[in-house]
């Protein structure tokens, strides 16, 4: 007699298995399917978690962070609100997220979307510009021919990655090589160039006459050496949050192995 090999989900196709062994691969299934559901549901709590509460919170944070100052004369709380140039540049940062396929517009907005869905994709997306504006606000100096000259360094290494081909990793090297460089050039240089505040002009100019005169020249603000610290946590935030944002929403439906 010549054996017959019978593929069990033919058989049950072809209702070619005995009525109780159907039944019980039917309660395997269901059980198999109860099973996977929890975690696939915990899975998907966590992305919304993270997309829709931790993304926005860390951005948040970055834009209040990235306008805070520590005067130089008693360490009191300053917010600068940022200039008109600092939202340019961000727009243009959000583009050049479009074109790497950082963020995938049609994975953000569509139809196929709730309303709720797709608004509350928007509200994400505006905290990231909020922050991106509030980055640059922290990374340029506040005023003088130093603000002209890394804003015009901003401008012209944007305006050329704005038209060249980036994949998503590139354009994070290059946003944080960026970014490094101008958080060293205000920071590091600058903030040692300008004389410290708390004391008169005279002792100044007789302690330091070369850094009050650079102070006098650039017209360089003078803040508290806090403020680096605070800038620095703030830009990390934001590379954080860089790095947390799904390129697109669309959740595919997930097919459970059974």
């Amino acid at each position: 007699m010549q054996e017959t090999n019978i593929d069990v989900n033919d058989a049950v196709k072809g209702d070619l298995l005995p009525a109780d062994e159907r039944e019980d691969l039917a309660v395997n299934k269901v059980a198999d399917v109860t099973l996977r559901k929890p975690t696939d549901t915990a899975v998907s709590n966590q992305v919304s978690f993270v997309r829709y509460l931790a993304l926005p919170f860390l951005f948040l944070t970055v834009a209040l962070l990235g306008g805070l100052r520590l005067s130089g004369l008693d360490s009191s709380f300053i917010f600068l609100k940022p200039p008109l140039l600092c939202l340019i540049f961000a727009s243009i940062m959000l583009v050049m997220f479009f074109r790497s396929r950082l963020i995938e517009l049609d994975g953000w907005f569509s139809e196929s979307f709730s309303l709720l869905k797709n608004i509350a994709n928007g509200a994400v997306l505006l905290t990231l510009f909020a922050a991106t504006t509030q980055l640059f606000n922290s990374l340029l100096p506040e005023r003088g021919l130093p603000f002209w000259i890394v804003a015009f360094c901003f401008f012209w290494t944007l305006w050329n990655n704005l038209f060249a081909g980036f994949d998503t990793k590139k354009l994070l090297r290059s946003l944080g090589a960026l970014f490094g460089l101008a958080f060293v050039v205000k920071y590091l240089v600058l903030a040692n160039l300008a004389a410290p505040d708390g004391r008169s002009w005279f002792e100044r100019l007789t302690e330091n006459p070369g850094q009050e005169a650079m102070t006098w020249l650039l017209d360089l603000p003078r803040f508290s050496a806090g403020t680096g610290y605070i800038q620095f946590f703030a830009a990390a935030l934001f590379l954080i949050g860089l790095y947390l944002l799904p390129a697109s929403t669309n959740d595919r439906d997930r097919i459970y192995e059974i």
